[in-house]
């Protein structure tokens, strides 16, 4: 069993690392090692997530995959949440989030015989359902109340639309003209994941400059 971590940021200014302390503290008290790390700042709402499905790619079955929060994990529409639990499953994957205290039992030694493996597997099957219903509802309600706040901004003349992050991008543009020590340039995934931003966001300075 590998204990595989996902940390997701929504936007580029967030920080995607926020609660790495948190997850090593975690397994630290559940006696687990934390195999490997995945990291992005991209969207709960959107499938297209390269570090969410790098994981995927790389587990086993058995694996577990361990987030701060479901919303971490999803902030799905119902249809695409389904395909995400199908891949997860498919996988043998199980999922322990730190809101979830019934997924804990995914990090006891006799979790593996099949007895305890269906009960976890039912018990939260149902659990991370819900919560992925809930998180979904709560980004839904965010974005309405958004949407009601620009509208409101736009009436009143006042609304002048999201500022670019400039230092941000200032530092992409640097590594993007930087070089390895070995000589090899910056990709694009490795300067996302050195600045904690989405790899969107680096593909925009190096299509447009800062």
């Amino acid at each position: 069993m590998f204990i595989r971590a996902y940390l997701r940021a929504s936007t580029s200014e967030q920080d995607s690392q926020r609660a790495r302390k948190q997850l090593m503290d975690f397994a630290t008290q559940h006696g687990v090692p934390i195999a490997s790390w995945y990291a992005e700042n991209a969207s709960g709402a959107s499938s297209q997530r390269p570090e969410l499905q790098r994981l995927l790619n790389d587990a086993h079955p058995g694996d577990v995959l361990l987030v701060e929060a479901i919303d971490r994990l999803s902030r799905l529409n119902r249809d695409d949440w389904r395909l995400l639990r199908g891949e997860l499953d498919k996988k043998g994957l199980r999922v322990v989030a730190l809101d979830l205290p019934t997924s804990y039992l995914a990090l006891s030694a006799n979790a593996s015989d099949e007895f305890t493996g269906r009960v976890l597997d039912a018990v939260n099957g149902m659990m991370l359902d819900t919560l992925a219903a809930v998180a979904r509802k709560d980004y839904e309600d965010r974005r309405f109340r958004q949407m009601q706040g620009i509208s409101k901004a736009k009436t009143e003349g006042k609304y002048t639309g999201r500022k670019k992050n400039t230092k941000l991008r200032q530092q992409i543009e640097l590594l993007l003209n930087s070089n390895h020590s070995d000589g090899q340039g910056y990709s694009v995934r490795s300067v996302a994941n050195i600045l904690g931003c989405s790899t969107n966001t680096v593909m925009s300075v190096k299509k447009h400059g800062v």
